[in-house]
């Protein structure tokens, strides 16, 4: 494993091929792709801080042809304060059973993922779900990575795949129950995500890209206050909701 950089400047970084825009409709993404052969997690560290993300080998940023519709957020946890809808939905599901364990293929995990996908993202580059791209998305040689359950009465309702950074928590997915809809299992995970950030020290929790045009990403801005990362640095935000 290396030790974290002085600086990044002698990192390989790759360019991928343009391909459809799984957020903007009839838009081409690309991203930028850090050498994987020298990928660990203090580097992934030192590139979540400049907006990366990591998609099960790869630690990636979008790099697309004239549009900057990405951008990563994050929330600090010390300063962070749920709204009252978060405050219901936290409330909800007190009734639920958190469960980390080490991220290990599980046929159960696998098929909540996969009915997830159908119901959820039907048509999406994920569907239909599989064993290889479920786990090849999910985990990494690399990166620890924490599983976590949520189940009620032992039924397993939803799972947080989170990475453990040097710095935070990185929330990569986040799949549950279809029929569970009306909880807030998302929301919830989150919630849950940010309480176990602060009792581990942990400065951050980040949540990703936010595309303000896509409807599916307006619930990462809620969590208030947060961070996005723009022209190259972070900038505080707070928005209402």
């Amino acid at each position: 494993m290396s030790n974290p950089r002085d600086s990044l400047y002698d990192l390989r970084m790759f360019l991928t091929t343009d391909y459809a825009c799984s957020y903007l409709p009839g838009r081409l993404a690309r991203n930028l792709v850090a050498d994987p052969a020298v990928t660990d997690n203090p580097l992934y560290t030192q590139l979540a801080a400049l907006g990366f993300r990591r998609s099960g080998e790869h630690v990636y940023r979008p790099h697309c042809r004239g549009c900057m519709a990405c951008r990563s957020l994050r929330v600090p946890v010390a300063r962070f304060r749920p709204n009252r809808a978060q405050r219901r939905v936290w409330m909800r599901n007190q009734d639920l059973q958190p469960i980390m364990l080490e991220a290990e293929f599980q046929d159960e995990h696998f098929a909540l993922f996969a009915r997830y996908i159908q119901v959820r993202h039907a048509g999406g580059g994920m569907d239909p779900a599989s064993p290889g791209n479920y786990w090849s998305f999910v985990a990494s040689r690399w990166c620890p990575t924490w599983l976590c359950e949520f189940r009620a009465d032992g039924r397993l309702l939803a799972v947080a795949v989170v990475d453990r950074l040097d710095d935070g928590l990185s929330a990569v997915y986040t799949f549950f129950d279809p029929q569970e809809e009306a909880r807030g299992l998302g929301t919830f995970a989150i919630l849950w995500q940010i309480t176990k950030a602060r009792q581990l020290g942990l400065d951050w929790v980040y949540l990703g890209y936010w595309v303000e045009p896509c409807a599916k990403m307006t619930y990462k801005a809620r969590f208030n206050p947060h961070e996005i990362f723009v022209a190259e640095r972070w900038s505080w935000m707070l928005r209402e909701g």
